[in-house]
């Protein structure tokens, strides 16, 4: 038992030296010296905490009915989360912002990146997301070039239209998959729409049998196949003269999310933390002063066992920090609210605990098997309502915004780990006391307060 908790107290330091040792490599590097290894583990702080870039991007939906414009920037919105959650950018903040009437044809997306203060590298993140279209000859327009005078009373020359737009677009793709011809090994991509876009690739080839149907990537043409018949079952191939590394990538693209609508980034800025590093400070300052007097309260009131659970609280502080480093959680302001109340969770875990045994002390037990008697007798009310707090976390991460999921997953990652502090480590250090003696000095460590213990001889 006592090799057990000095086992323990042996990960608990190692897991504290990997939390102070990542930290301090992280801030060699910000000062460009060199730094170890663990310096990619860093805490990674909110937008309210660390600032970050803010981009705008514009979306054209003039070519989508009114009424599915809300359906298409809700996935358009999705889409580019997914992809900046491949770049490991944890809560981006990404809104839409209507036209309305006075914008019509034009949406605006608004992505928040936080952490990530280099515009282009977040321009970068976002990438050009490929825009797919799939058009049909134009019946209405004649293949000859037409002069137009322009404003600055220049001739130019207008191309024919020779395709126009159908409804299938990306956002109808259900994945895409790299092929190659069995016979020439021509790597082509391969196209998988979901039943909606099944139905409209079958209209749009039944009705235009013997003519071409051209296939249009970021507003380029890169393949027009002539139609031989309707083709049902939503499956078409790309073959654009790619190489295998072009046709890899496209597919790559598409399958993170081809894009429902086109847009077109308008602006970048690097916005400041909105609580400032003087709120991190503070946050940070009143933690340790809270656990401070915690710790304190623990020793005054119940002594040698709040020693012990001072000890077990370190260690559940250690853990959880390494989580947080290792997952990587974004702390916001209310994910270290989240932290601060899971502590105190913590600390009335081991209350629940320590007035039990001092009610089983009062009764007559002797030392050790108050101890085992308190744990077991404590233990259920200890269930109860660790369940119901995390009920809760679950609750507010499921409905909650970013900002209440921040709190909620640090709030239940904290429970989860004071359970397992208290009950376990707690527990263990006390039985690996394995107190068999009962003196006045045993009578006084495991006294309350200004009274000592009535232990049983």
């Amino acid at each position: 038992m006592r090799i057990t908790a000095l086992l323990i107290l042996v990960i608990g330091f190692g897991i504290g030296f990997f939390v102070y040792k990542s930290e301090l490599a992280h801030q060699k590097i910000q000062k460009n010296d060199v730094a170890t290894g663990v310096a990619k583990y860093p805490f990674k702080l909110g937008l309210d905490l660390s600032g970050g870039s803010h981009l705008i991007y514009r979306a054209d939906v003039s070519k989508i009915k009114s009424e599915e414009v809300s359906d298409s920037m809700n996935s358009l919105r999705d889409v580019i989360e997914r992809r900046i959650n491949l770049f490991g950018v944890a809560e981006p903040v990404i809104t839409v912002q209507d036209g309305g009437l006075s914008n019509q044809g034009e949406e605006r997306l608004i992505i928040d990146l936080p952490g990530v203060t280099d515009i282009s590298k977040a321009v970068a993140m976002i990438g050009q997301t490929p825009m797919l279209e799939f058009k049909t000859e134009n019946p209405n327009q004649s293949k000859e070039q037409e002069v137009v005078v322009g404003e600055d009373g220049k001739l130019n020359v207008k191309m024919p239209e020779l395709y126009v737009s159908t409804e299938l677009t990306g956002r109808y793709l259900d994945k895409a998959t790299l092929e190659f011809d069995q016979n020439t090994g021509e790597p082509k991509v391969g196209l998988k729409f979901n039943d909606e876009g099944s139905k409209l690739f079958e209209k749009i080839t039944g009705d235009n049998v013997g003519k071409t149907v051209a296939i249009y990537l970021d507003g380029s043409p890169i393949s027009a196949p002539v139609v031989n018949e309707a083709i049902s079952g939503g499956v078409a191939q790309i073959s654009g003269n790619f190489t295998p590394v072009e046709a890899k990538t496209l597919v790559g693209r598409l399958n993170s999310g081809a894009l429902p609508v086109p847009i077109e980034h308008i602006g970048t800025e690097t916005i400041g933390p909105s609580l400032g590093a003087t709120a991190t400070e503070a946050g940070v300052k009143a933690a340790m002063i809270g656990f401070l007097a915690i710790a304190l309260f623990l020793i005054f009131w119940y002594r040698l066992p709040g020693v012990l659970a001072v000890v077990s609280l370190s260690i559940y502080v250690v853990v959880i920090l390494g989580l947080f480093k290792i997952i990587p959680v974004t702390l916001t302001a209310a994910g270290i609210a989240g932290f601060i109340i899971s502590i105190g969770i913590a600390v009335d875990a081991n209350v629940l605990i320590f007035e039990r045994i001092k009610e089983e002390l009062r009764g007559g037990r002797n030392v050790s098997d108050s101890i085992r008697s308190g744990f077991s007798h404590a233990w259920l009310s200890i269930r109860d309502s660790n369940v119901s707090s995390l009920l809760t976390a679950c609750i507010l991460y499921i409905f909650g915004t970013p900002l209440i999921q921040g709190f909620a997953l640090t709030f239940f990652m904290g429970v989860v780990v004071s359970m397992f502090s208290a009950i376990t480590i707690t527990r263990l250090f006390l039985y690996s006391l394995n107190i068999t003696k009962h003196t006045k000095l045993i009578s006084f460590l495991f006294g309350s307060g200004f009274t000592n213990a009535k232990v049983q001889k």
